[in-house]
């Protein structure tokens, strides 16, 4: 029954993963690079797509399993891993409270690596997520090494996000749905800055705003609500099967 039941739990992230994925790149959150993991049932290894797979069609076949230390475990043999798979093992080594990782190239966020005297803050309620900061890693080249994904852990630190310096992003949650969610709250919040800023001087959420609303907000109950949403959303759009939806559907309400 155990072993049953971790097969299934596999099987399941593994839709979660390639839904995930098809759902962000038809967001456009997600192009034609960038990756999700999710951290397996035994918290020693994870999922993660090859290298040539489409982000708009990738399906679960297409993934790998891999140990920490990015050794493949399992998956297709006329193909291999994303080259920056250090990213995802090496903050799921530092950090055991994250289970799925994110990594893609956002513009407008990225911008705000790129200029002095303007960093990215939060600036929508849903932002909080980001209240103790969103760290640049200096790295500009791609994190494809033990030592590169250990150095950009160390800048990740407690926080839930990170900027690669004029490269990328960085987003780590507790589980698909709440990946799902957090990537579409970061391009928002981003954007706001941006667009802010160019209004007039910025006013971003104080400290105390965003402790009040971090107390009082149903993390759980809101992942739940989008996931449902989005998944829907990309249902409608063709960009992922009905079975999936199906699959992958919250039961309860929220």
């Amino acid at each position: 029954m155990a072993d049953g039941s971790s097969n299934y739990a596999v099987e399941n992230l593994k839709v979660q993963v390639a839904a995930c994925t098809r759902l962000l790149n038809n967001e456009g959150i997600l192009g034609y690079s960038g990756h999700v993991s999710a951290r397996l049932p035994d918290g020693e290894s994870l999922l993660i797509q090859s290298f040539d797979a489409s982000r708009s069609d990738l399906v679960p076949e297409e993934l790998y399993i891999v140990d920490l230390d990015g050794k493949v475990l399992d998956g297709p043999t006329d193909a291999r891993p994303v080259n920056e798979v250090e990213i995802h093992s090496e903050v799921m080594r530092a950090r055991p409270d994250v289970n799925a990782v994110l990594h893609y190239h956002p513009e407008i966020a990225t911008l705000f690596t790129m200029v002095d005297g303007m960093d990215l803050v939060p600036m929508k309620n849903h932002a909080y997520r980001w209240a103790s900061g969103i760290p640049t890693h200096p790295e500009s080249w791609h994190i494809d090494t033990p030592e590169r994904g250990k150095a950009m852990a160390e800048t990740l630190g407690p926080h839930n996000a990170l900027l690669l310096r004029a490269h990328g992003a960085v987003i780590v949650s507790e589980d698909i749905p709440a990946l799902m969610v957090d990537a579409v709250h970061f391009e928002e919040n981003a954007k706001s800055l941006y667009d802010a800023s160019r209004l007039g001087a910025v006013k971003p959420l104080s400290p105390s705003e965003t402790e009040e609303f971090g107390n009082n907000f149903k993390r759980t109950n809101h992942a739940v609500k989008l996931w449902r949403y989005f998944l829907a959303r990309g249902a409608d759009a063709g960009a992922i099967p009905d079975e999936w939806v199906e699959e992958l559907m919250p039961t309860e309400r929220a």
